[in-house]
C-alpha cells in the first residue's frame, strides 16, 4: 500500500476516535494548565487528605500539571500528523497522566476519576483507531 492509501477497512468511526483521542489530549493538557496554575496561585484552593502516602506540597503539584499539560496539548497536536511517533508519544503521556491523576486523587477527586477515563479512553483510541485519522477523505 503506498502513502496516503485508503486501506480497505477504513472506517469514520475509526478517525472519528483517533480525532477524538487527540482532541481530548489538548483539551486535558488545558484543563491540567488550568490546575497548576491555581495550586501554583492560591495554595487554600485544594482541600488535602490527611496521610495520604502521594503527600507533595501544592507547588510541586502545580509544576507538574502545568509541564504535564503542556506536553499533553503538544501530544494531542502531534496526532493529527498521523505520525506513528506521535500516537506513542500521546500513549506514554495519558499512560504517565493517568499515573499523575491517580496520585492527584485526594486533592481532587472526582475530576481525577474522569481523568484517568479519559487516559484509558484516549489509549484505547491511539492504539486501536490512531493511523486512520492521516487519510484523507477524498
Amino acid at each position: 500500500m503506498s502513502a496516503g492509501t485508503r486501506p480497505s477497512s477504513f472506517s469514520g468511526a475509526a478517525v472519528g476516535w483517533a480525532a477524538f483521542a487527540g482532541i481530548m489530549l489538548m483539551v486535558w493538557g488545558v484543563f491540567d494548565v488550568m490546575q497548576g496554575i491555581v495550586a501554583l496561585a492560591n495554595n487554600e484552593f485544594f482541600v488535602i487528605t490527611e496521610d495520604y502516602i502521594f503527600e507533595f506540597n501544592l507547588t510541586t503539584w502545580g509544576w507538574v500539571h502545568i509541564i504535564g499539560g503542556i506536553v499533553l496539548i503538544a501530544s494531542g497536536a502531534g496526532i493529527f500528523s498521523g505520525n506513528v511517533a506521535a500516537r506513542t508519544v500521546g500513549v506514554i503521556v495519558a499512560g504517565l497522566a493517568i499515573i499523575w491523576n491517580f496520585a492527584w486523587l485526594p486533592y481532587y477527586p472526582i475530576w481525577s476519576i474522569i481523568a484517568i477515563a479519559i487516559g484509558v479512553a484516549v489509549i484505547w483510541a491511539l492504539t486501536v483507531h490512531g493511523r486512520d485519522v492521516s487519510y484523507d477523505s477524498a
